[in-house]
């Protein structure tokens, strides 16, 4: 690992001024709650919370009369938003940094909504992990991040840390990891620590694109770590031994997919980061 002398600090206007953090009304959300306080501190921010809900699909063989399920349905998802709104409200950390709830009875695919919501916002917050039952009120977080137009901070249950002191960016030379660099930057300017780190076959081939990525992160103030490994297993399996290894809080990094009919396919690494990591992943695409 190669070390890069800090550059003398720079007053940066960069900041995270509004937080969305979408609610799954069907599951706990400590974790992204937490994470969520976290940074609301951090950047004074102000903080809106959202929670959709997408009426389940149910055949006719399943017993319902039309008019009886729409009442089931309606007490469900009624149900499920204000149970959302509370823990929202609740969480006493976030408290003093919330602007609004915005609880939507939905139609629309939910990440579609929690998408176009994303239009008052510097930053989507959300969590990982299926919705139990029929009702949707999950995000997908693939279909969301490409959908945005804004960095998503994903947020696993297992998540390992709330702090965002040590960033660990996963750098490929692409149009989608230059997007994600630059909307982390707020985060990379508070950073105690920036890791930038380049997993491939031909390590020596890539030198000199990191060395133009840390001067100009150097540019904005921001020194950088940065290392050169081949890739061990998938390019996910080492980026998470290495951030193990370095004790890096979260991962930065771009989403890559393309979209196939009504379905998002995404290449391994964003596949495996988005289904196996344990830390806090900021995605752009």
């Amino acid at each position: 690992m190669e070390r890069s002398q800090r550059p003398p600090p720079r007053r940066s206007r960069m900041t995270y001024s509004t937080l969305m953090v979408h609610l799954d009304g069907a599951r706990p959300n400590a974790a992204v709650l937490d994470a969520t306080a976290t940074l609301a501190k951090q950047y004074d921010a102000r903080v809106i919370g959202i929670a959709a809900c997408e009426p389940a699909r149910i055949a006719a063989s399943d017993g319902y009369t039309d008019g009886a399920f729409a009442v089931l349905e309606h007490d469900i998802v009624t149900e499920q938003l204000a149970q959302a709104k509370v823990e929202f409200h609740a969480h006493a950390a976030l408290r003093p940094h919330v602007l609004e709830w915005r609880s939507i009875p939905t139609l629309e695919n939910v990440a579609h909504i929690i998408a176009t919501h994303a239009r008052c916002a510097d930053l989507v917050i959300t969590g990982l992990g299926p919705t139990p039952g029929a009702l949707s009120t999950h995000a997908d977080a693939g279909d969301l991040i490409l959908r945005a137009g804004r960095p998503v901070l994903v947020v696993p249950d297992a998540n390992v840390t709330a702090d965002f002191r040590h960033v660990l960016i996963a750098w490929t030379d692409t149009r989608e990891c230059r997007r994600a660099v630059t909307d982390a930057l707020p985060m990379l300017h508070r950073a105690d620590r920036v890791t930038l780190v380049e997993a491939s076959n031909d390590p020596h081939g890539a030198r000199e694109g990191i060395k133009d990525i840390v001067g100009w992160l150097q540019r904005h103030g921001i020194g950088a770590d940065h290392i050169l490994s081949r890739i061990r297993g998938s390019g996910a399996q080492t980026l998470a031994v290495i951030a193990t290894e370095v004790e890096a809080d979260i991962i930065v990094a771009g989403a890559y997919g393309h979209s196939r009919v009504r379905e998002w396919i995404f290449g391994g690494v964003t596949r495996d980061l988005l289904l196996h990591e344990r830390r806090c992943t900021l995605l752009a695409h």
